[in-house]
């Protein structure tokens, strides 16, 4: 594929998951009702009761519904003032789910039901998902009862992390958010247990059943974040796409300015790039192609961060911190649309390796500049010590290649 850098192999392994238990023979057909603690799944009985961990109410198993109910393109999210859990005034849209990737769910803490089952998978899930950037949102179908200061005791139940927003106000606006959400209900008590699921950047939303099981709330989260959501007939851009987010993955940069970015939606996706590996205490062949580097900025004026992006990726992360590579991008004059990343070291390895280059030792990193159109599948290595004006000319190629529609990619000359 046309995404794949030469050089570099790449092993996908399929594992085929494994059903429930097999019957054992002679033994009755007969299903036995079972019981378990929404926080303990662990804690389990034949009969009715209470945990003895937390004492919350065991919930009798169901027959398992379908994770997911159904996909949608957008979604209208009011822009409503409420109250979060510590009475701090809110904008719904544009501080909680704005250009983020968020999971809401509808509560009231009075609730003895499907609410704290609901509330312990999402605490759950949050876990699992300590290391991503997502959101997690609960909003109250009882706003004239759940005052910040009961939403916030309830919270605690869960041992809720830092991301997790509960959020209750006017019960006009309340009513507001909850029909543009197709989530209202005439009485608290029927209130559906549904679990909406959105990447807002990329407009991709699907409605999960909120009672599924933790593991499948965040594989669905996952595929959110990673733009991978089904939202109807794929066309042939789409496929590649999500072709090249299986292949570069999402592992967590972080730039400069200590943002985190994902290597593919925010680093690659749809954009041209002009690529290289460096480290800051490098004395041989980095500084020369950092000012290689710096000249193509020049060529590219205001085309910079909009056209065409620069990326340099350290090999020593571990001695590369942020204010290191600021300081670093100071020495070249770097502007916006040059960025310098490090992070985690198994996170760059991963980046490095996917691009053809990862090196055990920093002082043998290569000194190839690769160049590629994204969007089109056009890659392209050059050597990072040629003439700056000849790098200039690859860099306008690969950024005014055209996608070739209906026919077999042969473009990648790496």
């Amino acid at each position: 594929m046309k995404y794949f850098i030469s050089c570099v192999v790449v092993m996908l392994l399929f594992v085929v998951p494994i059903s429930g238990q097999q019957r054992r023979r002679g033994l009755s057909s007969t299903p036995v009702a079972q019981y378990s603690c929404p926080m303990h799944p662990a804690i389990k009985a034949k009969s009715a009761g209470r945990c003895p961990k937390c004492g919350m109410k065991l919930v009798r198993a169901k027959a398992e519904k379908p994770a997911v109910e159904r996909h949608e393109r957008s979604m209208s999210i009011p822009d409503v003032e409420l109250l979060d859990q510590d009475g701090r005034k809110v904008h719904f849209y544009s501080d909680l789910v704005k250009g983020k990737t968020v999971a809401i769910n509808f509560i009231f803490t009075t609730c003895t039901t499907i609410c704290p089952p609901m509330g312990a998978t999402f605490a759950r899930v949050q876990k699992d998902l300590k290391n991503r950037d997502v959101h997690f949102i609960s909003i109250s179908v009882d706003p004239v009862t759940d005052t910040p200061e009961r939403l916030k005791a309830w919270r605690a139940k869960f041992n809720a992390g830092p991301a997790w927003t509960l959020v209750t106000g006017d019960k006009d606006k309340i009513d507001e958010l909850l029909q543009a959400l197709a989530a209202s209900t005439v009485r608290r008590e029927d209130h559906s247990p549904t679990t909406i699921i959105g990447n807002d950047r990329l407009g991709q939303w699907t409605r999960a059943f909120g009672l599924a099981k933790p593991s499948q709330l965040v594989q669905i989260i996952d595929q959110a974040a990673n733009g991978l959501l089904e939202t109807g007939t794929k066309d042939a851009a789409s496929e590649e796409s999500t072709a090249a987010a299986k292949y570069f993955g999402e592992v967590e940069l972080i730039d400069q300015d200590g943002r985190k970015v994902r290597f593919y939606s925010d680093v690659l996706k749809g954009k041209t790039v002009v690529i290289n590996a460096l480290f800051t205490t490098c004395t041989n062949v980095c500084p020369p192609i950092s000012r290689n580097f710096e000249r193509i900025q020049e060529a590219l004026g205001e085309r910079l961060g909009k056209d065409v992006f620069l990326v340099s990726i350290t090999v020593d992360p571990e001695n590369d911190t942020p204010e290191r590579l600021k300081a670093y991008a100071q020495k070249f004059h770097a502007r916006a649309g040059w960025s310098f990343l490090t992070g985690k070291k198994e996170d760059i390895d991963h980046a490095l390796y996917k691009l053809g280059q990862y090196v055990q030792d920093k002082n043998a990193h290569k000194s190839i500049v690769i160049i590629g159109n994204e969007a089109t599948g056009l890659w392209k290595k050059a050597f990072g010590l040629a003439s700056a004006d000849d790098l200039i000319k690859l860099v306008e190629e690969v950024m005014n290649d055209k996608p070739q529609r209906g026919t077999e990619s042969t473009k990648n000359d790496l």
